[in-house]
């Protein structure tokens, strides 16, 4: 009788623990949907709101060819996203500038850049944006340059550029230079590889 009441008890314990292994992932998970939802988006970029006016994923872009370069008086491009949500009335971006850099250029021409009502402007983005409540937006594109760049502009360091636009007036935003693919965040000491040797005999790159 007692071996039973033992057995019973393993088996009681043991359900017991499935139950709170599933309660426990099924809440770990119910978490990361909550959290991801109140997210803006996955994006390298900062973001901004005046106006009708929204910017998004606004970086700049780390050098992918010999064209550009994070060196004093190199060039840099400049991605982002300009959303005008007005039903009704057209916005334009006159300008683009920043202490950082001698002079911005936004290729096109002085006359254009404008945002229709409900669509938007980009520069190094997909032709079409999509809002977070799902809808899809035709995306200008344009390609804008910073040349001449100052010291001062690298990975993990931000940038102030001011966005001009004839309705929403002066957008500053703090903007991040992107880290580039050569500098990957598992990698570093707190991802549970620290007493792992590097692959390649290489040195580690623990912060």
């Amino acid at each position: 009788m007692t071996a039973l009441n033992a057995s019973t008890r393993r088996v009681a314990t043991a359900v017991a623990l499935a139950a709170a292994a599933a309660i426990s992932l099924s809440a770990c998970s119910a978490g990361q949907i909550t959290q991801t939802a109140t997210q803006v988006a996955a994006v390298n970029g900062n973001y901004a709101n005046q106006g009708d006016i929204s910017l998004r994923n606004v970086h700049i872009v780390y050098p992918n060819s010999a064209e550009y370069s994070l060196e004093p008086g190199g060039k840099a491009a400049l991605a982002f996203t300009a959303i005008n949500e007005n039903e009704s009335k057209a916005d334009r971006l006159a300008k683009i500038s920043t202490d950082k850099a001698k002079s911005v250029t936004i290729a096109g021409e002085v006359g254009g850049r404008i945002i229709e009502p409900q669509t938007a402007m980009g520069a190094g983005v997909p032709d079409v944006t999509v809002t977070d409540d799902g809808k899809k937006l035709e995306t200008d594109l344009v390609a804008v340059v910073l040349n001449d760049i100052e010291e001062g502009v690298y990975p993990g360091l931000t940038v102030p550029i001011t966005f001009t636009f004839e309705r929403a007036g002066d957008i500053t935003v703090q903007v991040p230079v992107d880290a580039g693919p050569t500098r990957e965040r598992h990698e570093s000491a707190k991802s549970g590889n620290a007493g792992a040797e590097p692959l390649g005999g290489g040195e580690a790159g623990g912060h």
